[in-house]
């Protein structure tokens, strides 16, 4: 059971992925929420408004205790700016647990949003699609963090042991490589 945190952003296109997958999912909102989950989806969003949401109903330290616990974690686009331990762009709390430097929209504006296709060989043919709306840029990887898919010479898709972090929406796209991914780590630590 995977879950995805449902508070804000793409969460029913991540859902509609792990059922293509064949895989159960719930969406998670309060701590209660956490139990039982082999892995969760942090998506795309506002990550401000999902902080907030987050502190107020005391998901913060609970997330933490989940990583904690190993089970994995993997961040899309405002995701993987709560994950980072360093934000700027502005700076802004974080969960502070993948060891990566991240800057909030990172490639400028709504209007600099784009879409690319690029070989990505850790996952094979056909090329992967990446969906990038007012991205984040990683600017920094700590010691143990691996780069899974790279653009133009920079990280956008990171993993630190049960943490995956990706600067685009794979949601929105029809293939399910990275989320098959997540789920097989899920169910190799679950």
């Amino acid at each position: 059971m995977i879950g995805v945190l449902g508070i804000q952003g793409n969460f029913a296109a991540h859902r509609k992925m792990l059922d293509r997958l064949g895989v159960a999912s719930r969406e998670v909102r309060t701590v209660g929420d956490l139990d039982g989950l082999s892995g969760i989806i942090l998506p795309g969003g506002e990550s401000t408004t999902m902080l907030k949401f987050l502190k107020n109903e005391g998901l913060m330290d609970a997330l933490r205790a989940f990583s904690a616990e190993g089970k994995p974690i993997f961040g899309t686009c405002a995701g993987a700016i709560l994950l980072a331990k360093d934000v700027t762009g502005p700076a802004q709390e974080s969960l502070d647990l993948l060891d990566i430097g991240i800057q909030r929209n990172g490639y400028g504006r709504q209007v600099d949003s784009f879409i690319t296709e690029i070989p990505v060989p850790v996952l094979g043919e056909p090329p992967l699609e990446l969906v990038f709306i007012r991205a984040p840029v990683i600017t920094r990887l700590g010691d143990g963090v691996e780069t899974l898919v790279e653009l133009d010479g920079k990280p956008v898709c990171v993993r630190q042991g049960n943490l995956f972090a990706a600067t685009f929406h794979p949601e929105m796209t029809d293939d399910t490589r990275l989320h098959a991914l997540f789920v097989k780590e899920a169910e190799h630590r679950g």
